[in-house]
C-alpha cells in the first residue's frame, strides 16, 4: 500500500472513530486517547492530522444536506420535498443524529449546527420564498420542523414520533414546512 493510500486509510479511520465517538459521548467527554483507541492508532497520529479536538470536531462534522433544487418545483410540491429529502438523509446518515446530539449539549455543536443549516438551507429557501429577505426567518422555521422531528424520532426516539410512517410525517410536515418557505407573511 503506497503512503498516500495508507494516509487516506488512517484519515478515513480517524473521522469514523470520531464520529461515532462524538455521536455517543459528545463533544466534552470525547477524547482524543479514545478516539484513536478506536481508530486503532497512537494518538499523536490524530493530531498530526487534524492538529486539535477542535479541528477533528470540524472535519468530523463537515455534513453536506444535498438538498434538491426546489426553485425548479412546482410550489405545491416543496414543503413535501424538502421533508421527504430529510427524511432520507437523516435515515442513511448517522453523521447527521450525532451532530443532532452535539449541538444540543455543546456550544460548538450548535454552532456547526447553524452554519450547516445557514449556508445550505439558507439560499435554497431564497429561492422559493416570495419576499427574499424573509428567507433566514423561514429557513429558521422550516428547519424547527425538520430538526424538530429528527430530535423526536432518531434522538430521544419518542415512540409516538418512531411508530409514524414516513408517509404520516410527511402528511403532517410537508404543508406546515410549505406554508413557511412559500406562503404569504401573516
Amino acid at each position: 500500500m503506497t503512503t498516500a493510500r495508507r494516509s487516506d486509510a488512517t484519515r478515513h479511520a480517524i473521522l469514523e472513530a470520531a464520529r461515532e465517538r462524538f455521536a455517543a459521548d459528545g463533544y466534552e467527554r470525547a477524547t482524543i486517547r479514545a478516539i484513536a483507541r478506536d481508530a486503532g492508532i497512537d494518538p499523536s497520529m490524530v493530531m498530526r492530522y487534524y492538529g486539535n479536538k477542535e479541528g477533528l470536531f470540524a472535519a468530523a462534522s463537515a455534513i453536506e444536506l444535498e438538498i434538491p433544487e426546489l426553485g425548479s418545483l412546482p410550489a405545491r410540491h416543496v414543503g413535501t420535498t424538502l421533508v421527504e429529502h430529510m427524511l432520507d438523509r437523516w435515515e442513511r446518515d448517522d453523521v447527521l443524529t450525532g451532530m443532532l446530539r452535539v449541538g444540543v449539549t455543546n456550544a460548538a455543536g450548535a454552532e456547526r449546527v447553524q452554519a450547516i443549516f445557514a449556508q445550505q438551507l439558507g439560499p435554497v429557501t431564497r429561492g422559493v420564498c416570495p419576499v427574499p429577505a424573509e428567507a433566514p426567518r423561514r429557513a429558521a422555521l422550516a428547519a424547527s420542523q425538520i430538526l424538530g422531528m429528527a430530535l423526536a424520532r432518531y434522538v430521544l426516539r419518542l415512540p409516538p414520533a418512531v411508530e409514524m410512517s414516513r408517509e404520516e410525517i410527511v402528511a403532517w410536515l410537508g404543508p406546515t414546512v410549505q406554508r413557511y418557505l412559500t406562503a404569504e407573511a401573516p
